[in-house]
């Protein structure tokens, strides 16, 4: 949930559209509990436990085809105040009345449920077996998310709890999908800083709207109120007032709500009162003055007096703008009033223990390092097969097919820091590139892989197979891992696989193949323009051809035309010369 009051609607005018490489090489903490609910829903019916289906589809996309280092972060023990907000909103959704539900501050945590719980850590069984790190949260993990972040463990979080913000997250990503244009929907503090004018603290605005500790902050007060009202006050002194009023201190307005230095006359005091100003012409001064001669405001070449007031007119003398100035002031200092009374009725209001929670710096087990045991290994294959034919019912070799983009990506990555290997899966070696794919604007190399291995098996599972082996996998957005992949016979015996591989990671990998490949792409170049010249050479004589043809064409049927005109027109004559006489 987050903070309340639709605070991402809030947020979208400041969200970026990233593209496919932005997280290329970066770490990314994922909350791993965000991911399992996400589109749980939506594969339900189509998939046999879609959790697992989705995290593993997930995983492989965002470390193969995107790039990034991810780091899935788990959910630990929810906090009584967690607890008691759950039970809130279980009730509430449920319809039942609970107006004076009781807070017992002392409770004992409520546990997850059950069927979730195993749900996750299915879950992280089967990222911990593909080679990816896992970290567990003390409370929410997007609170330790946004501490990885905050303290750059990691360059970016996955998550879809607003609050994250407030647990000091600098750059988090609400949305990804694999076959978008624009793949992240990403949210920078600096982006919300400059365009709010918020600062971390200031984002305590949800303890006014609610959150998942407090479901109905203050009452009477909404997401609009609450921002202009913790505008009124500096970062460093946000809390400290808010608490103040709170507890029932409800201090003179800030400066900048009553702005009394622009409300006072040339002589420094208030106005008691409003200027006389004309009737007819709205300018200061009596009526009965300007009927005499025109007012200064209103002097005509013929001095005919004052000109009658416009429809909707405004004065803009010095008196009446230091009027408005002071009414606006005074209905300010009421609004101010009021909001400071709405919050002062909330009993034990801001919670102490809310706000030590969004400013703790200890959500998870961290080694007490400058650098955490952060690593990434490889996938465990056949104790992944175990896992995902117990629990999915797939085929090993329909499984062997989904890792190699990983693992084409792990081999990649260790030949261009310290070639060791030389076969992916001990099988397949690199053969060739075969050409340049661009999608949506980025480009990558359609690598073919060889298998090096002989009488190895290495068949395909049809295409109403595959879609048995995943579960309805036409409704999963990444299910295209292998866009271009297929594995084929070659004619020798042996078999061939076609990836889509980052350009960089595979020049860097193998620099030779990258440039025998541009070489024979030059040398194509130079052959087809070589073929084309003879061509268009044999096509232009042609056209010059055809075009003298239709020429004499034309002059033909022209001569025949102009010479059957002529004998008519003689003709014509002589039957006038016959029929008038001499």
């Amino acid at each position: 949930m987050g903070v309340g009051g639709h605070f991402w609607d809030l947020l979208k005018p400041y969200a970026r559209a990233e593209g496919f490489d932005f997280l290329r090489d970066k770490r990314v903490a994922v909350d791993l509990s965000f991911w399992i609910i996400q589109h749980q829903t939506a594969i339900k019916a189509h998939a046999r436990k879609p959790h697992l289906r989705l995290t593993f589809f997930r995983t492989i996309n965002l470390f193969s085809k995107f790039g990034a280092y991810p780091v899935f972060v788990a959910d630990g023990t929810p906090s009584p105040l967690k607890s008691h907000a759950r039970i809130s909103r279980f009730f509430r959704f449920s319809g039942i009345e609970l107006k004076d539900f009781p807070v017992d501050e002392d409770s004992v945590p409520v546990e997850r449920n059950r069927e979730f719980s195993r749900h996750v850590q299915e879950c992280l069984e089967l990222v911990e077996l593909l080679g990816m790190p896992v970290l567990y949260a003390k409370g929410e993990a997007e609170a330790l998310c946004a501490q990885l972040n905050s303290e750059g463990y990691v360059d970016a979080c996955i998550t879809s709890d607003s609050d994250a913000f407030l647990y000091g997250a600098k750059c988090v990503i609400k949305s990804f999908c694999s076959n978008a244009k624009e793949a992240f929907e990403c949210y920078n503090i600096e982006d919300i800083e400059a365009g709010l004018g918020l600062k971390r603290r200031h984002l305590i605005v949800s303890l006014l709207v609610g959150n998942d500790y407090d479901l109905n902050g203050v009452r009477g007060i909404g997401l609009d109120t609450a921002l202009r009202f913790v505008r009124c006050f500096g970062e460093e002194d946000v809390l400290n007032r808010l608490q103040d009023i709170g507890n029932g201190k409800v201090s003179s307005a800030p400066t900048n709500i009553k702005s009394a230095e622009n409300c006072v006359d040339m002589e420094g005091n208030f106005p008691s009162r409003k200027q006389l100003h004309c009737s007819f012409c709205g300018h200061p001064g009596s009526k009965r003055d300007h009927m005499k001669s025109s007012c200064e405001f209103c002097i005509t070449s013929d001095d005919e007096g004052c000109l009658r007031k416009p429809e909707g007119f405004t004065c803009g003398c010095p008196s009446c703008d230091m009027v408005s100035k002071r009414k606006g002031q005074r209905r300010r200092e009421n609004w101010y009033t009021k909001i400071c009374l709405k919050i002062a009725q909330e009993l034990k209001f801001p919670r102490d223990e809310i706000i030590e929670m969004y400013l703790c710096k200890d959500s998870g087990c961290l080694p007490a390092s400058d650098d955490p045991c952060i690593s990434w290994g490889k996938p465990k294959i056949e104790m992944l097969i175990d896992f995902l034919n117990f629990h999915q019912h797939w085929d090993p070799s329909y499984i062997r097919r989904q890792l190699f983009p990983m693992m084409s990506t792990i081999f990649l990555r260790d030949m261009a820091n310290a070639p060791v290997e030389s076969l992916v899966l001990g099988t397949f070696e690199l053969d060739s590139i075969q050409r340049v794919k661009i999608r949506y604007g980025y480009q990558s190399y359609v690598v073919k892989w060889k298998c090096a291995v002989g009488n190895v098996s290495c068949t395909v599972p049809s295409h109403d197979s595959s879609m048995q082996q995943a579960d309805g996998s036409e409704h999963d957005e990444f299910v295209d891992l292998l866009d271009d992949s297929s594995i084929s016979d070659m004619g020798d015996g042996c078999s061939f696989l076609l990836t889509d591989e980052n350009m960089d990671l595979v020049r860097a990998a193998f620099p030779a193949k990258v440039e025998r490949f541009w070489q024979e792409q030059e040398l194509k170049g130079s052959k087809i323009r070589k073929a084309s010249t003879p061509r268009s050479l044999e096509k232009e004589s042609s056209s010059l051809k055809t075009s003298s043809i239709q020429q004499s064409i034309t002059k033909f049927y022209r001569s025949v035309k102009t010479q059957d005109h002529s004998n008519r027109k003689l003709h014509l004559i002589a039957l006038m010369t016959l029929t008038v006489g001499p």
